[in-house]
């Protein structure tokens, strides 16, 4: 049996799925995953329960269209390929048919900033791609367009996508959408949700780029996401060091 490539990464897109589940953000096998690799990408197969999913099942493909192996990948593979394509800074994709982004999907209006988190997905507003059947060219091109300057959108009249540095933060991303909209969705129940103004979520904006970053991996000029307590464990040598720097 020839080896596979890519072992570890198959299992961690198996692992995406099942967490996927778990956590209430899709259903059966409608949804689907992808993660990049040097020569394109792999996803899951076409119609295999996560649950019996084995690493052979998670299918190799590459940037032009083509894949490697006995199993189709998803349907929705056009999706996964054109965003590897178009945004370089996707390493992972997540595709699901959550309850309440696919509810409102089916309003087919974008979900403005009700909530700063709107900010995860990368501007004031969590965008509706326009309809197009499933699977095909015209709603990959469709999805390119709501995701301009974003990394998660909706899909009229089927469900979310949403796409990460990595499969953790493409998972977290899809999760924090399905909460906006169950959110959102939740406060048009109770009446007219008062806006955030543009130039509230420009600052939000600004510090979402350092969200989760530590100190160390900040660079000058950054807005930090996080107001920062004073440390209480500082080294002696480096708190010397500073007194040093303070009195020349």
């Amino acid at each position: 049996m020839t080896k596979l490539k890519y072992l570890d990464l198959r299992k961690a897109v198996i692992d995406t799925c099942l967490q996927m589940n778990e956590e209430g953000i899709n259903q059966g096998t409608s949804g689907n995953v992808s993660v990049r690799t040097p020569e394109g990408f792999l996803m899951t197969a076409s119609g295999i329960p996560y649950h019996k999913m084995k690493p052979e099942h998670v299918v190799e493909m590459d940037l032009d269209g083509g894949y490697t192996g006995e199993y189709l990948p998803s349907t929705e593979w056009r999706m996964h390929m054109d965003i590897f394509k178009h945004r370089p800074e996707a390493g992972a994709v997540v595709h699901t048919h959550s309850i309440y982004a696919t509810a409102l999907s089916c309003l087919r209006k974008d979900i403005p900033a009700f909530h700063y988190m709107i900010g995860i997905a990368g501007g004031t507003t969590l965008r509706c791609a326009t309809y197009a059947e499933y699977g095909t060219q015209e709603l990959s091109v469709a999805m390119l367009k709501a995701m301009k300057d974003r990394q998660a959108c909706l899909l009229a009249n089927h469900g979310q996508i949403a796409f990460g540095e990595n499969l953790a933060k493409a998972l977290w991303r899809a999760g924090e959408v399905e909460t906006l909209s169950h959110q959102y969705w939740a406060a048009l129940q109770a009446g007219k949700p008062v806006l955030l103004k543009e130039k509230q979520m420009t600052t939000v904006l600004a510090r979402f780029k350092t969200y989760g970053k530590q100190p160390g991996e900040l660079k000058k000029g950054d807005a930090l996401s996080v107001t920062g307590p004073v440390r209480r464990d500082v080294p002696k040598r480096l708190a010397a060091r500073k007194k040093v720097t303070k009195k020349a």
